[in-house]
């Protein structure tokens, strides 16, 4: 018997592994175009550095004209989360990183290099399992739990490297007869891979961020079919990167140790390697020391906190391109109307320690995007968040659009826009003073500022009402009756004229202008307030002034 009849034994459906090299030719696509994915797991929530990772992806594939594709790696069933493929595909949709190619949900898929889900490529990986016994380089293995965990206890005993190797790989040296008869007589058993390298040799690897790099050669005899029939991670993503004709894979650098492993894979089963781009993870400083965004810790570090905040995805994705690139923010100021699109993205200028996360720096990123947003745009996104987050606003919202439109479009459209709203939970309490059902609701708190006297603070809302407000006025039409409503009360017309003669003055044209603006809105500081008047009306503000003198 040889490794052929072993190989035919254990895999007597599989294909050969040519009918899978026909299936999934090389791409025809432009020279230099690249091809890579993003690769999650469905295991739990997406992380934020998962999609700081595809962000990475699928921008190096887009201005290269080249394919970004999402390939859905569920070969650990033990500790897989219900709907956690759909959870991955709706969380990348949510931030617009929407793929070439990939599953659209549980079971399909859209492109001609899948499936693009590890569960549903079994036979693929077996064919590939197949292929490398019948050449010596894979075998059965039949050790039970008891035999690895008595070789571990062995190891650490003697104080040397652990694993499955060298005169440790009880199994590896099993004549194909042995290893038959005991299939043949019901053995358990998993396949290995039947590693050619050695400790003591080093290898030379070029990663695209962190430069050069040596590692011993992998040794190490790993499991690639598990007893289940499924691949182990390594040797799917090799199966799965080749087929698909991945020219760079994107990850984490806490892969980096495996690559003397992957590309020893990729070279025994006679593949080109793709080019590797390791990562750093994303950061925190916790009491002055930085750390890894922890799932565990760390609300920030899965997307569904940004969706429930809010915070748009254009927001996000240019938030992730500025802690990638250390030019990025550079180039955003020379083009400040520019779509991120146009922004080249260079590994060779990404962080090799990892990238500082910041919250404050994110919401000052949503304030300027949102910012170029119109009213329509506004309206839409907030309502769309507000349908599942805050209900009570969406209906409020849906009311009167018209109205709605009206309110979004104070301050926007300007050379200098309004920028109070960094994320969609910030809308109701911007907005609600707009609403006599949300500003009437809650009993306000009137801080006139300057101005204390009940009886001025009246008078100052009687006469403008009475005296000097008109729907029909222009903005300096509107703020020169200020200024005669302030003179009439014995206040400075020009805040000018009150800094050179302070003592004829209890205050100035200001201070009025904030009465009015405290006593419509309940705050000090609002966007145009000629807008908001225009707006609410005369018959609101009247109401609006009633009800501050009342409270």
């Amino acid at each position: 018997m040889d490794y052929k009849d072993l190989a035919n034994l254990i895999f007597p459906e599989a294909k050969d592994i040519s009918y899978y090299e026909e299936k999934y030719p090389e791409r025809n696509l432009k020279e230099g175009a690249i091809v890579t994915r993003i690769a999650p797991s469905p295991t739990g929530f997406v992380h934020i550095g998962g999609l700081y990772q595809g962000l990475i992806a699928k921008k190096l594939a887009k201005q290269t004209d080249g394919v970004f594709f999402v390939r859905i790696e569920d070969t650990d069933q033990k500790r897989q989360v219900e709907n956690g493929t759909l959870e991955i595909i709706t969380s990348l949709n949510n931030f617009g990183f929407e793929p070439d190619e990939g599953m659209i949900n549980e079971t399909e898929f859209k492109g001609n290099y899948g499936p693009y889900k590890q569960s549903l490529r079994k036979e693929i990986y077996q064919a590939y399992a197949k292929y490398l016994i019948e050449q010596g380089k894979a075998y059965p293995c039949f050790c039970s739990q008891e035999e690895l965990e008595e070789i571990r206890q062995k190891q650490e005993s003697a104080k040397i490297r652990p694993g499955y190797y060298g005169v440790w790989a009880k199994c590896r040296n099993l004549t194909v007869e042995e290893m038959v008869e005991k299939i043949k007589a019901g053995e358990k058993y998993i396949i290995r891979f039947k590693s050619p390298g050695r400790e003591d040799r080093k290898i030379k690897h070029h990663d695209i961020i962190k430069g050069n790099v040596d590692f011993p050669e992998n040794d190490q005899d790993i499991v690639i079919i598990k007893a289940d029939g499924l691949p182990t991670y390594h040797f799917a993503h090799a199966i799965d990167d080749h087929l698909m004709r991945t020219t760079h894979v994107i990850r984490g650098d806490e892969w980096l140790s495996s690559v003397p492993l992957h590309l020893q894979l990729f070279h025994e089963l006679g593949f080109k390697a793709p080019k590797y781009a390791h990562i750093a993870p994303i950061m925190k400083n916790d009491n002055g020391n930085k750390r890894k965004l922890s799932k565990r810790k760390d609300p920030e570090a899965a997307v569904s906190y940004y969706v429930e905040l809010g915070i748009p995805k254009e927001a996000v994705n240019e938030y992730l391109l500025n802690i990638a690139n250390s030019n990025f923010e550079n180039w955003r100021r020379a083009n400040k109307e520019a779509s991120i699109d146009e922004f080249e993205l260079q590994l060779n200028k990404m962080s090799v320690s990892g990238a500082l996360f910041d919250m404050v720096k994110l919401l000052d990123v949503g304030k300027n995007v949102i910012s170029k947003f119109t009213a329509e745009e506004v309206y839409n996104q907030s309502l769309e968040w507000a349908e599942v987050y805050d209900k009570e606003l969406a209906e409020i919202l849906k009311k009167d659009k018209e109205y709605a439109l009206k309110v979004f479009g104070i301050e926007r459209g300007n050379k200098k826009p309004r920028k109070d709203i960094a994320k969609w939970s910030d809308v109701r309490e911007n907005i609600e003073y707009m609403y006599d059902e949300m500003f009437d609701s809650k009993k306000q708190n009137y801080e006139y500022q300057v101005i204390s006297e009940k009886e001025d603070i009246e008078k100052i809302l009687k006469l403008y009402i009475e005296k000097y407000y008109d729907d029909n006025d222009d903005k300096q039409t509107w703020f020169d009756k200020i200024k005669e409503l302030s003179g009439e009360m014995g206040y400075a017309k020009e805040v000018k004229e009150f800094k050179e003669n302070p003592g004829k003055y209890k205050a100035h044209v200001g201070d009025v202008s904030t009465v009015l603006r405290v006593a419509l809105t309940a705050r000090t500081n609002t966007p145009d307030m000629y807008e908001i008047m225009k707006i609410l009306g005369k018959d609101k503000i009247r109401a609006r002034f009633e009800k501050a003198n009342r409270d």
